[in-house]
């Protein structure tokens, strides 16, 4: 009787050793947790991907390529055609006066300015720099000869007549040449991954979408091109520069404004995962913002031969807008018309590809648990007999 015991109290004691087993493990005896409560009750319906649902993301594409943007309609050359520099404050104003160099902004003699009385009783002079006048903070300039000229949002060109009429009365038929000295009323930003990110001013040279990423160096080899975004007051815009470089659906490039900001962001958001019974799970980064699910197979080695079943390849996708309510397809590789689809299905960034396991090979792994401890129990049967 005691030799059987004894098997059977070293086999208990075995499992009891199994606290002070070597490796990783946690102490749960802390956590309050309910591994078999339910996640949730939920259920999603799953749409095989057919025809139909390839016509859908067509649509959904055209769609997404007929909203308004900066670049919608934009004809550049008009564009650039029209484009006028409007002064704003900050900005710097030379003025010269042919044979009146005395009247000019660089002569040395030019007369003092007025001198009134600031917010604080102290005494203010209008700002004379580097040979050009400054535009105050509320678009007004001095100039002494003629007095306080309204110049912001006005031209060149306008500012000039306005001194050649009030000079006139002193003068007779006067040359006058007005230009901005100094860029400083309004800028461009760039940033996220250019080579050079920074400002870039806005001039009386038009600058464009494309011209403003070339100033900064181009993009990195990790920027996601099809995704730069556009800041423009309170709207914003995506944008894709392989679509304004090659006007692609009628798009072409345009010109910015001051104030826009421009950011160009990595890829990270652009991924897919592709997981379970694959040759090698893995996260798949999109070739400028296209990705079908066929090349999302090939870019695993396929699926698994061994453990997948094939009618189970599915792809969930979250909504930008609800995550929590994902669209479940479902291909089923064993139809011919569906490996076909397959090169047409577009995927979208951080949708997630699934790739379920045959009945018969869960049924097998199940084996493989199990398997040992039956085993076990048999020898230690055997031992106590």
């Amino acid at each position: 009787m005691a030799t059987r015991i004894f098997p059977a109290l070293a086999f208990v004691g075995v499992l009891g050793g199994c606290a002070w087993a070597p490796g990783p493990a946690l102490d749960s005896s802390r956590l309050h947790d309910d591994i078999g409560a339910k996640t949730g009750t939920q259920t999603y319906p799953v749409q095989l991907i057919d025809a139909a649902v390839i016509s859908r993301q067509i649509d959904a594409v055209a769609t997404a390529n007929s909203q308004v943007t900066p670049a919608t309609g934009a004809d550049l050359a008009q564009s650039i055609a029209k484009y006028e520099y409007r002064i704003g404050p900050q900005d710097l104003l030379g003025v010269t006066v042919l044979y009146n160099p005395q009247l000019s902004s660089s002569a040395a003699n030019m007369p003092p300015a007025p001198i009134a009385p600031g917010a604080d009783g102290a005494q203010q002079q209008a700002p004379l720099e580097q040979n050009g006048f400054r535009v105050g903070a509320n678009g007004e300039v001095y100039y002494p000869p003629v007095g306080m000229l309204r110049v912001g949002g006005k031209t060149v060109e306008q500012v000039r007549s306005m001194i050649s009429t009030a000079l006139s009365k002193e003068i007779r038929d006067p040359r006058v040449d007005v230009r901005v000295v100094s860029y400083r009323n309004s800028r461009i930003d760039v940033t996220g991954l250019v080579k050079n990110p920074g400002s870039l001013q806005v001039t009386d040279v038009p600058l464009s979408m494309i011209n403003a990423i070339a100033r900064t160096g181009g993009t990195l080899p990790d920027a996601d091109v099809q995704k730069v975004r556009l800041t423009r007051g309170d709207k914003v815009y995506e944008l894709d520069l392989d679509t304004l470089t090659e006007r692609r659906n009628g798009v072409g490039d345009f010109l910015l404004q001051g104030g826009d900001i421009i950011n160009v962001p990595d890829r990270l958001s652009s991924r897919i995962f592709v997981m379970g019974e694959v040759v090698k799970p893995t996260s798949l980064l999109m070739n400028k913002g296209r990705l079908t699910l066929a090349d999302a197979l090939a870019g695993v080695n396929s699926i698994d031969i061994r453990a997948a079943d094939p009618r189970q390849v599915f792809v969930i996708r979250g909504a930008r807008e609800n995550p929590t309510q994902p669209a479940v397809y479902r291909l089923d590789m064993t139809q011919v018309d569906a490996l076909l689809l397959s090169t047409q299905f577009r995927m979208e960034p951080l949708d997630v590809v699934y790739v379920g396991t045959s009945d018969a090979v869960r049924f097998n792994r199940v084996l493989e648990q199990i398997t040992p401890t039956i085993q076990t129990l048999f020898f230690t049967k055997q031992l106590g007999k």
